[in-house]
């Protein structure tokens, strides 16, 4: 077992997961020190491992700080083997259609009856029961049945999908914050429970005040570009040479704005006195602050709004942002060693735990790399490991 001194590492987890949203989970419990077994197929039964070549950058982000055996979970032997393992687990992390976890006989309360105290987390595309839960659910599919997609893009050019997979990340972090205050609530009670969330679920509590605004003012929100739905102005503007961001919506914030950029009379405009009044005449009072901003460059405007304690920034791609001298702060890629690609750069966690950080333990484990060893800590001998490789259960 690989040593650690993380904050989880009195924790074992069984990790059935693939794709992202499960993997996220996971990850999120490995990262801060669980022992987290990655079961996997045989090798003559994988197919291209979802989340793209194993060597790949994705693969290799997601399965970081676990180890990997392999299992044959539709062979007796290996549900056996399996339900060993999970008698001395504390998690079993899933994120299977379904329905598939009670044809592998491996379901929670399956599980369960071997070990009380098993926290069992479920990620499903739309809900484990319900007209849908039977069918594949990927993130998109998700971010327009959740509502994302109606709110996102030009009101122009019709819906738009976020540039990340939202809802996918969101499910697996909810899952994972979900597993831990279900292990807070077993050192009261003694038992395990099943936790679950799904795609659709993550993604509309990520609505969060759209979803309120409807529900408190039966308002639908609707796309509004890069200004905010409901406060102005706050939003992208031209520059001498480029884009920012500028969040000014507050009285006081709005004064400051007006004073930087030398515009006194958009702030003393009747027309604009209160937010709903701005908001109401979005496009004039955008038009004429990007009148001024467009004059000078990115970065004089950033340091005079720094300055004057208006909210704003640049708007970096990928390259920018880990070039920031801001961002150079917070160990946001840390690295780790992998045997055959040498130094790799991974994406940090956002938490930060003064005492007790983050590890990049080890990088993403080899098919199988850990098999011996993980099934070894339940007496299998090595004779035994022979005659189960020949017979395709690991």
């Amino acid at each position: 077992m690989t040593s650690t001194n993380g904050p989880l590492s009195r924790f074992r987890v069984l990790d059935l997961t693939r794709a992202r949203a499960g993997p996220t989970a996971t990850r999120m419990i490995a990262d801060w020190g669980a022992d987290t077994v990655k079961i996997e197929q045989p090798p003559a039964l994988s197919e291209a491992p979802l989340g793209g070549p194993r060597d790949g950058f994705d693969f290799q982000n997601l399965h970081r700080n676990k180890r990997s055996i392999t299992l044959n979970l539709k062979e007796n032997r290996g549900r056996e083997i399996f339900l060993e393992l999970a008698k001395g687990a504390d998690v079993v992390i899933e994120n299977y259609r379904p329905d598939v976890k009670h044809r592998l006989g491996i379901d929670y309360e399956t599980v369960r009856s071997v070990n009380p105290q098993i926290v069992y987390g479920s990620i499903s595309g739309f809900g484990q029961t319900g007209p849908y839960s039977g069918r594949a659910g990927l993130d998109q599919i998700a971010q327009g049945l959740g509502g994302l997609m109606s709110v996102t893009g030009m009101p122009e050019n019709g819906p738009v999908r976020v540039g990340i997979p939202i809802a996918d990340l969101t499910a697996g972090i909810n899952l994972a914050y979900g597993i831990l205050v279900a292990l807070l609530e077993r050192e009261t009670s003694g038992e395990g429970q099943w936790v679950n969330t799904s795609l659709l679920e993550a993604q509309i509590m990520m609505m969060d005040l759209q979803a309120a605004r409807y529900w408190m003012d039966r308002e639908v929100p609707k796309q509004e570009g890069n200004n905010h739905p409901t406060n102005t102005p706050t939003g992208v503007f031209p520059t001498s040479d480029g884009l920012i961001n500028i969040q000014a919506s507050a009285d006081h914030l709005l004064k400051r704005m007006c004073d930087t950029i030398g515009a006194p009379e958009i702030y003393e405009n009747p027309d604009y006195r209160t937010n709903e009044d701005r908001t109401a005449r979005r496009e004039q009072i955008n038009a004429e602050i990007a009148a001024y901003t467009s004059k000078k460059s990115t970065q004089h405007w950033v340091d005079a709004f720094a300055e004057a304690g208006v909210p704003c920034g640049p708007i970096h791609d990928m390259a920018q942002v880990y070039g920031d001298q801001q961002v150079r702060t917070l160990n946001m890629d840390p690295e780790v060693k992998h045997h055959r690609l040498g130094s790799l750069k991974m994406v940090g966690q956002a938490v930060k735990l003064m005492r007790t950080p983050q590890q990049m333990r080890s990088a993403t484990p080899d098919l199988g790399q850990h098999t011996d060893e993980v099934l070894g800590e339940i007496g299998i001998t090595a004779n035994a490991l022979v005659e189960l490789r020949a017979a395709g259960v690991i």
